[in-house]
């Protein structure tokens, strides 16, 4: 990893982040790598020479997409699997461990938002099912293949603002489903599983921290439809305005997968460690209620301790697998740090 020694902001994108910088040698690995950012991120890394694994449930279509920006089929190992489908997340994870590859960084790119009321294969609301539970396991199965020195980058969004986790009803079982309250569960848990990964592993050289990528259009918001994505971009502007802050920048693919790249390859790891980071800085925690849901910052109650802590031992509770690495339980401990 390097220092940081420039500044940037809301509208740098990943080719500024990693200017100068040879990624030669580094492995990284990147779920949802067949649209949007997960695209835009392989694509950045491989062009400044990093080795990339990419995951997706559609391997045509993450092929296609990634050729399209101009990622040799030979430049990006694919690896199929399905977040939504635990079964699928086990056998990728196997895949992996078998083959024992080195991880400098890993990061946690795929999701879903604002579906229409569903469910995963495992029963778990569609959203807090696939954004939180598929990566819980799937993050905490390949854990042993990262360095020292690596970091995980989960993606977050603005989106848990909406709603802190619910422990007791998580998928909506005796609780009326509304889509975004859904969708704030599952990015708040995000950042919360950084906090506790963070806490559990940093002893070993391993860091952790979520990043929200900023208003940007891409398949994610599929399930929305222009209409009501350009309503939310409108509210979130009228509520600025009433603030006397300045507009939304919509930000291209380039522009939101920056503070992913910044946060887990530029960023000094004690800065963002445990943290949530926007606009290629480390967000503020915002603590008034008065401030509207477009405005900068990452609400309290998503880096709590106690509750990252409470959040790990329910997903463990759920998921019916126990997570705790130690040193020496991956013989690539010995490998000279990142």
């Amino acid at each position: 990893m390097t220092t940081q020694t420039k500044t940037f902001g809301s509208t740098s994108t990943t080719d500024d982040v990693l200017a100068g910088i040879d990624l030669t040698g580094k492995h990284v690995l990147v779920t949802g790598v067949s649209a949007g950012l997960g695209v835009e991120t392989a694509r950045a890394l491989v062009s400044h020479g990093a080795q990339v694994i990419g995951t997706a449930r559609d391997l045509a279509k993450a092929a296609k997409a990634l050729a399209a920006v101009g990622v040799d089929g030979e430049a990006i190992e694919l690896v199929e699997m399905d977040l939504a489908d635990l079964a699928s997340v086990r056998r990728a994870s196997d895949r992996l461990n078998a083959a024992q590859p080195v991880l400098d960084l890993v990061i946690a790119n795929a999701g879903v938002m604002a579906p229409p009321f569903g469910r995963t294969a495992d029963g778990f609301e569609t959203q807090f099912g696939t954004n939180h539970i598929g990566h819980f396991v799937f993050v905490n199965r390949i854990a042993g293949l990262m360095r020292p020195g690596s970091r995980l980058v989960m993606l977050a969004s603005s989106g848990h603002r909406f709603s802190d986790v619910d422990l007791t009803d998580p998928s909506f079982e005796t609780t009326v489903y509304e889509p975004f309250i859904g969708y704030g569960r599952s990015k708040t848990a995000n950042i919360l599983f950084a906090v506790e990964f963070d806490r559990r592993y940093r002893a070993l050289g391993l860091r952790a921290t979520a990043v929200h990528p900023g208003g940007i259009k891409t398949e994610l918001s599929r399930h929305m439809g222009d209409e009501k994505l350009e309503e939310l971009f409108q509210q979130i502007n009228a509520d600025l305005a009433k603030e006397g802050k300045p507009q939304m920048i919509r930000k291209t693919p380039q522009q939101g997968a920056a503070t992913t790249l910044w946060a887990g390859l530029v960023a000094d790891a004690d800065a963002v460690g445990g943290r949530c980071c926007e606009d290629c800085q480390v967000s503020p925690v915002v603590t008034s209620a008065s401030i509207g849901f477009g405005s900068p910052g990452v609400r309290p109650y998503a880096l709590d301790p106690e509750t990252a802590k409470a959040l790990w031992a329910k997903s463990e509770e759920w998921v019916s697998e126990v997570f705790n690495l130690r040193s020496d339980e991956s013989a690539l401990r010995n490998l000279p740090d990142a």
